[in-house]
């Protein structure tokens, strides 16, 4: 199965771009109910996650989590022996949300069918993360529970402890990986330089 989802998502069959694959699963859902369900969520988030990270860093937050929340999706569904597909966009949303979650705990959140009942952000942060370790240690097969963990897991070490390590230290990272490309490309490494 792994390799059927490699060489459908990957441009090249004999390419070995294992990313690829998880890169594109940022984007896809299992049906229309949860897609609608995911970008209701993004859109409720969105203009906090933009206004901490802007629109830049959370481009490239949200792209990395697709990539991680399905990588660790893999990882769980290979130790229990399940072959499924890994849906990497529910995830990514969950980096979002515990983003947001984590750096505002005491911001009144509702669920949309009922307004009526409040909480804070941070007791629905504890909520979802306590319902998706209870998913993946019984074997539910309700959402990717793995993925959700892995997301959210990487939401919030990212804006406690990812942006002062990698974003406000990406320049010399940049020029060392446009360099790493450069001497690829000149040695017939078969990089694109861009």
């Amino acid at each position: 199965m792994r390799r059927v989802m490699f060489t459908y998502f990957t441009s090249d069959p004999s390419s070995k771009a294992l990313c690829s694959p998880m890169l594109l699963s940022t984007f896809s859902h299992f049906s229309l109910f949860h897609m609608a369900a995911n970008m209701y969520v993004l859109w409720s988030f969105s203009s906090s996650i933009v206004s901490l990270l802007g629109c830049e860093q959370f481009m490239a937050v949200y792209l990395s989590a697709g990539v991680i929340s399905t990588f660790v999706s893999y990882v769980a569904k290979m130790a229990t022996g399940r072959f499924e597909p890994s849906l990497g966009a529910s995830g990514a949303i969950m980096t979002v949300l515990a983003a947001v979650c984590t750096k505002m705990p005491e911001a009144k959140l509702a669920i949309v069918f009922l307004p009526m009942f409040t909480f804070t952000a941070g007791s629905a942060l504890k909520a979802i993360i306590a319902f998706d370790t209870a998913g993946l240690a019984l074997g539910w097969r309700l959402f990717d529970h793995a993925a959700h963990l892995g997301g959210a897991l990487f939401g919030m070490w990212y804006v406690t402890y990812g942006h002062e390590l990698i974003w406000k230290n990406r320049e010399p990272l940049v020029k060392a990986w446009h360099e790493m490309r450069t001497k690829n490309t000149g040695k017939g490494g078969g990089g694109r330089s861009n």
